[in-house]
């Protein structure tokens, strides 16, 4: 499959049968006939989720669930209650609508745990095909977890660990490793199989959980590695820690706790301690009963494998199905990198100037012996484009509403040290060099001073570049600027000489003074 890098290019809307108009472009949409659309009927919940396109760093156009709660009695009826069959055949064609209406160009739908266990399973699936009009593909426990396990490939870099998928019906443990998945399992302990197998006596869950995860290769192989954690009820988990803690940055995905503080906070929940139980209104109600036993089958993974950490994957079985649809090459980029690139060439005034400043960036670190420390060339790149994407907020707010958009974009394959970093630069390329907020105090914690600093200076850089170049493609590859010697030197042609202000002077002299060096101005 070709690897997409769109050029968005207005056309008029056209006027189809009706007289009503037929969308031909959207600003802001990358697309709008290359959607992807993927149901999901789980355990617990029936999800419809489209996806703008194809892409290795894919945004969602929609999210909408049902919780239909149809794993509830299987371990114990054997079947799937007529109730909960009702509220999932009725979102399925409520989901069957809203496809239509967004002229979805492709519909996959996948079933799991609770149609896979369940004697009358079979029938569900055959209403279910026809409310939603596509055919449903059951898939085995070993295919979930291969799913799951490319879901958190396609959203970390480079992980290296075994990932957990908690379903409301089975859990699947997988390994992951360079880029590929290892053998999986799946046992029966989602948290409404698990609820229903213990007759409700977390007493009785605690021996049920140990038996089946005895029988797991995959929790040896969890020692010393980090353990990524999938599924709605640990995602709620980990909602109540942060709440718990105060933790500055309200975005689930590569949110990591330390091993050591699980075993203390899952106690909290399964008490349901008073500083958990004042946090439990972040959590929706229907996921809250499974809360216990989310913890209790997190408590004994971690005292059994002793990972390194638990991190949250906001990516499981649905985005491992696109993925896995990816051409290798695709599979291989950066999606970081792609999707700052998406946000550059939505929101910039001029998608073409991020290659000048990342050029530009790179020269100055370099020559001042600095390209080799933190953070990463990826994220020097990252924050490049990302630099221009609050230009049309009043002055006033640009800083701190880019700060906003960026923390808690949909990114991907960027940890949350990684995301203060990008939101703090900008933040301060906006609002100026000694600028705060609560907001920014907040992400302020997640770095070390040396990171910080180097945010800073970012922030200095751009500054001077967008004096400079005034968001334009063109104009900082003619000022070259470079560390020599003891000196920042800025060098202008003749015909660009003007643009030397004292405002420009200003700010060199800023940012020679975070590199300890002094500053030049002179002619190419």
């Amino acid at each position: 499959m070709e690897n997409r890098s769109p050029t968005l290019v207005p056309v008029p809307s056209r006027v189809a049968e009706g007289g009503k108009p037929e969308l031909r472009h959207a600003p802001g949409r990358l697309a709008l006939s290359d959607t992807i659309a993927i149901v999901d009927i789980g355990s617990n919940s029936v999800r419809l989720v489209v996806y703008e396109m194809l892409a290795r760093a894919p945004s969602q156009v929609f999210n909408e669930k049902e919780m239909a709660g149809l794993g509830r009695q299987v371990a114990s009826t054997g079947r799937l209650a007529e109730d909960a069959i009702e509220k999932a055949i009725a979102a399925l064609v409520r989901f069957r609508i809203l496809c239509e209406a967004m002229h979805v160009g492709e519909l996959r739908v996948i079933a799991t745990a609770a149609a896979r266990y369940a004697e009358n399973g079979t029938a569900f699936i055959a209403r279910a095909e026809e409310a939603i009009g596509q055919p449903i593909e059951l898939i085995s426990g070993g295919r979930e977890a291969v799913l799951s396990g490319l879901g958190v490939i396609s959203g970390f870099d480079n992980p290296d660990g075994v990932v957990g998928d908690l379903g409301g019906g089975s859990l699947e443990l997988i390994s992951v490793r360079n880029g590929a998945v290892e053998e999986g399992s799946s046992v029966p302990l989602g948290g409404l199989a698990l609820l229903d197998r213990a007759k409700g006596s977390l007493k009785t869950a605690e021996k049920i959980v140990r038996d089946e995860l005895d029988k797991l290769p995959q929790v040896a192989a969890m020692r010393g590695r980090d353990f990524y954690a999938v599924g709605g009820t640990w995602r709620a988990l980990a909602t109540l820690h942060q709440r718990r803690t105060d933790y500055p940055l309200n975005v689930m995905h590569g949110y990591t706790v330390p091993s050591r503080d699980v075993a203390d906070f899952v106690k909290l929940v399964e008490r349901a301690d008073a500083s958990v139980v004042d946090a439990i209104d972040a959590v929706s109600s229907a996921r809250r009963p499974l809360l216990a036993y989310g913890a209790l089958v997190l408590d004994e993974l971690i005292k059994r494998g002793r990972p390194r950490g638990v991190i949250i994957s906001a990516q499981g079985v649905r985005e491992g199905l696109l993925h896995e649809q990816l051409s290798s090459e695709e599979q291989g980029a950066d999606p970081l990198l792609q999707a700052a690139r998406d946000y550059n060439l939505l929101r910039a005034r001029d998608p073409r100037h991020a290659a000048d400043l990342i050029g530009w960036t790179r020269g100055i670190l370099e020559t001042a012996g600095l390209s080799q420390d933190e953070p990463s060339g990826r994220l020097i790149e990252a924050v490049c484009l990302l630099s221009d994407i609050g230009w049309r907020a009043h002055p006033d707010y640009r800083g701190e509403q880019s700060m906003n958009v960026i923390a808690h974009a949909y990114f991907t394959g960027i940890d949350h040290v990684g995301r203060a970093f990008l939101a703090l630069a900008i933040f301060l390329r906006y609002a100026g060099l000694k600028a705060s907020s609560p907001a920014a105090a907040g992400l302020k914690t997640l770095l070390t001073p040396a990171l910080f600093a180097r945010a800073t200076l970012i922030a200095a850089i751009f500054r001077v570049a967008y004096l400079l170049s005034a968001g334009m493609a063109g104009i900082l590859p003619r000022i070259p600027a470079a560390c020599v010697d003891n000196r920042l030197r800025l060098r202008f042609p003749d015909d660009l000489a003007p643009l030397a202000s004292d405002r420009v002077e200003g700010r060199l002299k800023q940012l020679a003074k975070l590199l300890d060096k002094e500053f030049e101005i002179g002619r190419v």
